[in-house]
């Protein structure tokens, strides 16, 4: 059966109501429980590298139960950091680096981090999807954040066609119109967690299926 063309706002259309059932991506889910600041984006955003968003949240709902600001982290030991976020991935590294970010904010921007990507990049353990994430949600900056999901689902839509998350980002800003630069993460977090998953896709049943390409697809379900 001939695919229909790709249109990206009905896809998204479709996706946003097929994600409706399931838990939010983690960063837009503190948001909403009002972990706003650029700060606390950011450093949340460190937390869930290479962490499920099931872990992600207590973890950083932990840490900033005991320190939100960056004058407050600051005033923590590295010990205390990792103690309070012990659950995630690379804990160890992820509290000196947060320490370390906290102190400079502090030192360097009186507490106050500046909606500011050349900032935020130039932090140790800061790359591209957690800088344009947080200036997304705490700075309505349009910014488009590819994590594993973008990455595999608009790739294996056929919107884009990019071998690397930084390829990605500069693919999707080409075409993606600047409204969905900052949903589409907050879309496809969740679709490609339960939907259009890694391994054995729900092609079956996929909102998207008639648009889309299923690059890379050999088995599904």
């Amino acid at each position: 059966m001939a695919k229909q063309p790709f249109d990206i706002d009905e896809a998204l259309r479709r996706v946003a109501e097929a994600v409706k059932p399931y838990p939010m991506a983690a960063m837009f889910e503190l948001a909403e429980e009002g972990f706003t600041s650029p700060f606390e984006q950011l450093v949340a955003c460190m937390i869930s590298i290479r962490t499920l968003d099931e872990v992600t949240l207590p973890t950083a709902r932990r840490l900033f139960a005991a320190a939100r600001t960056a004058a407050e982290v600051s005033r923590l030991s590295v010990t205390e950091i990792d103690r309070l976020i012990g659950t995630c991935t690379f804990h160890e590294a992820k509290a000196k680096q947060i320490h370390e970010i906290a102190k400079q904010v502090v030192t360097q921007y009186g507490g106050e981090l500046p909606c500011d990507l050349d900032v935020l990049l130039s932090f140790r353990g800061v790359g591209p999807k957690c800088a344009h994430l947080a200036l997304g949600i705490a700075c309505g900056q349009a910014r488009v954040s590819v994590d594993v999901h973008v990455q595999r689902v608009t790739n294996r839509w056929g919107y884009v066609a990019a071998p690397t998350p930084e390829k990605t980002t500069a693919a999707l800003e080409a075409v993606l119109p600047r409204r969905y630069w900052v949903e589409i993460n907050k879309l496809l977090v969740p679709f490609g967690k339960h939907v259009c998953t890694g391994r054995l896709p729900k092609c079956s049943t996929c909102p998207v299926l008639a648009m889309c390409r299923q690059v890379g697809v050999t088995r599904h379900r």
